[in-house]
């Protein structure tokens, strides 16, 4: 099967200051490049959508292997540069859909999502310690709902809409929900 992964790097990081995504964790990784590589380790197809501009980190993510993708659209948020994510791979079985602020998610955790994508799966997360993570898993029939995404909710209303289908995947992997939105997130890690 053909899954692919959408790593979402297009938010300004206004809570953080700004330039989120290019800031070093405590090995000097830039956190975009460390959640791109985990990615990367688990699956060769990762799309990356950063914002207009954003040359530095697009240049980083293309370097690690990512097909990079600016979208025009992304000031309006996580919905429309998902939306833009997937068209660009709208032929795929799947989408992995990873947000570029969680560099620790573990490769293993994000190749059991792409296993049960591949065994038939339609929605896939991760669970740690009972609490639901990412990055999230749709299968192919979710493709028109991703489409039509828009604005900053994101994929969470379609996966509220279909709760009951959703497969969540036990995993010894903190950083499932460990996501970087202002300084202060780092000293936590």
């Amino acid at each position: 099967m053909d899954i692919c992964a959408i790593l979402l790097a297009a938010g300004s990081g206004s809570r953080f200051g700004g330039d989120k995504l290019l800031h070093p964790l405590p090995d000097a990784t830039p956190i975009g490049v460390a959640a791109a590589r985990n990615l990367l380790a688990a699956m060769p197809d990762v799309v990356a959508v950063v914002r207009p501009g954003d040359f530095p980190l697009a240049d980083l993510l293309e370097q690690e292997g990512c097909y990079v993708m600016v979208c025009p659209h992304a000031a309006r948020g996580m919905g429309a540069s998902l939306a833009h994510g997937v068209a660009q791979r709208r032929g795929a079985d799947g989408w992995i859909i990873a947000l570029a602020d969680m560099p620790l998610i573990k490769s293993a955790t994000i190749a059991s999502i792409v296993r049960e994508l591949e065994a038939g799966k339609e929605l896939v997360a991760p669970i740690y310690q009972g609490q639901r993570g990412h990055p999230v898993g749709f299968g192919k029939r979710f493709l028109p709902r991703l489409l039509a995404l828009d604005g900053d909710a994101g994929a969470r209303d379609i996966i509220a809409a279909h709760k009951g289908e959703l497969t969540l995947v036990e995993c010894d992997d903190p950083g499932i929900l460990q996501d970087i939105d202002r300084r202060e997130d780092l000293k936590r890690e």
